[in-house]
């Protein structure tokens, strides 16, 4: 039995994930690290890479028989090295917010919006700043793009993870030619020796033949995987979401929710106005989606958990992790629908959406407010994707068609919660399927699989639709009326708590 292999380096965990011949899950192996907040930038050390990549692969089952693979990874940041491939300044994530002046110099200058966790708004705020590596660029890429080429020798991404680092044309699918050359020219006066369109990795999209194992490439995982093996195009976080969920069409969408939570939505026009909330990237096979991506997610709501879970193990009780998040989330269901005056922000770092640079979790209430557990966690839910939802309302005031949304990430793992939780806030359908806790290494399997077995001509969203997930059902909730007037009232509270987050964050 032959399999497909995807690889994900995720936010907290670098997960690995081999699937059948019938596209099912059939081993998997995992390794958890952390990012760290050192010289006031958020990083992690490349290093850690190859002891996770070797750790994820060891424990999947039957290497012998991947037949293809594929690499994903959390999108966005910064990877910038010299002509030798050497890392020039240490590894910046998308969790950073310093780069405002460039992001909204570049949003002013190209008409688009420009988050600040692009790799271009990162480039370029390098420049503003005049950092000494700047001159010594010759490659830039991102984390998914670092790991393809050293194990394949290729300096190229998919379209989708390519859409994170500077805009594309959906025509050409490719950069975006008009603004590669803007801005060339307006750095030009300092005279750097590069050019922008040197330094990126080559676009690429699904299906494409994005080289294979060298075996340089096969010594860095100790011989895990064999050489000849062959690579889809690199891919990130969004683009492998929307692929596990079959949300690669025009009006279908996916919500991805674990330390971070973003919507895709593919589009059927383009946005009227430029919205700083929204970012504009592509499917893997580089149709436009309107992106709301928010840095803030469930890392509040983990550290309650860890305490809440040591006050019961006062009393003897030792409940496993997943046991007491399903308890508390169902818990929860049992607050009131506007979480009786209970307000959560769950801002541990900045967030582009509310403009904020850095972030305070806080928890706030009323005399009046009935500040009961199950309240109190229901808030703790909501605050996951309340930033989600100012979004989100964006682009239903643009009158975005969307016909069905499927969430996937950690936030759906307890059946039912989330997801109805989601439904509301968004106000549509939302659909979980069996992959929902998994959906980016699984998607890359996936991406992997089509890389080997299409068909002439044949599309991403007809492979996904027609043999994937052909008759393949999920778990659909549509949104509750009264759930969803509820979470109007939640969020109207908490644009007025965002004024006392940004208090916070100067005085504490």
């Amino acid at each position: 039995m032959k399999t497909c292999l995807g690889i994900e380096l995720g936010s907290t965990r670098i997960k690995a994930i081999a699937i059948d011949e019938g596209f099912k899950p059939v081993s998997s192996g995992d390794y958890t690290w952390a990012s760290r907040y050192e010289n006031g930038i958020w990083t992690y050390p490349l290093d850690e890479v190859w002891t996770g990549l070797k750790t994820a692969l060891s424990q999947v089952n039957d290497r012998d028989a991947i037949a293809a693979a594929g690499v994903s990874a959390m999108m966005h940041g910064y990877l910038a090295f010299d002509q030798d491939w050497n890392l020039l300044t240490p590894f910046r994530t998308w969790q950073n917010t310093n780069t405002g002046p460039a992001a909204a110099e570049l949003t002013e200058r190209f008409g688009f919006n420009i988050p600040q966790r692009w790799s271009i708004a990162h480039l370029y705020q390098a420049i503003l700043n005049g950092e000494a590596h700047v001159s010594q660029i010759a490659h830039l890429t991102t984390l998914a793009g670092y790991v393809h080429y050293k194990l394949t020798g290729v300096h190229a991404v998919g379209v989708g993870e390519a859409s994170g680092m500077f805009p594309i044309d959906s025509g050409t699918l490719d950069y975006n030619k008009r603004m590669v050359e803007q801005f060339n020219a307006f750095i030009s006066p300092l005279e750097l020796p590069w050019k922008l369109e040197e330094l990126l990795p080559k676009v690429l999209t699904a299906g494409a033949d994005a080289g294979v194992l060298t075996e340089e490439g096969a010594a860095l995982l100790d011989g895990l995987l064999p050489a000849g093996t062959p690579f889809a195009p690199a891919e990130g976080d969004a683009g492998t979401g929307m692929t596990a969920t079959n949300a690669v069409a025009p009006r279908t969408g996916n919500v991805s929710a674990g330390t971070s939570i973003f919507s895709m939505v593919v589009l059927e026009r383009p946005l009227e106005k430029v919205y700083p909330e929204i970012d504009l990237v592509t499917t893997p096979t580089g149709a436009p989606v309107a992106m709301v991506h928010c840095n803030n997610c469930t890392n509040d709501t983990n550290a309650w958990v860890e305490v809440l879970g040591e006050a019961v193990r006062l009393f003897g009780a030792n409940p496993e992790a997943g046991e007491l998040y399903t308890k508390l989330y169902e818990k929860s269901m049992e607050g009131e629908v506007d979480c009786g005056g209970v307000l959560v922000c769950n801002y541990l770092a900045g967030e582009g959406v509310t403009h904020m640079d850095a972030g305070r979790p806080l928890v706030a209430r009323t005399p009046e407010t009935r500040f009961t557990l199950a309240n109190f966690f229901r808030a703790q839910l909501y605050s996951t994707m309340a930033t989600l939802k100012i979004g989100m309302d964006i682009l239903a005031a643009e009158q975005v068609a969307i016909d069905s949304l499927t969430g996937h990430g950690g936030l759906f793992l307890t059946p039912v919660v989330g997801q109805s939780y989601l439904a509301a806030a968004c106000n549509a359908p939302v659909t979980c399927m069996e992959t929902a806790g998994d959906g980016g290494p699984y998607g890359m399997a996936l991406l992997a699989a089509y890389r080997l077995n299409r068909g002439p001509e044949e599309r991403l969203e007809d492979y996904l639709a027609q043999k994937v997930f052909a008759g393949t059902t999920g778990a659909t909730i549509r949104p509750d009326p009264a759930v969803v007037e509820g979470f109007n009232a939640y969020i109207r509270r908490f644009q007025a708590l965002l004024e006392v987050e940004r208090t916070a964050v100067p005085v504490l």
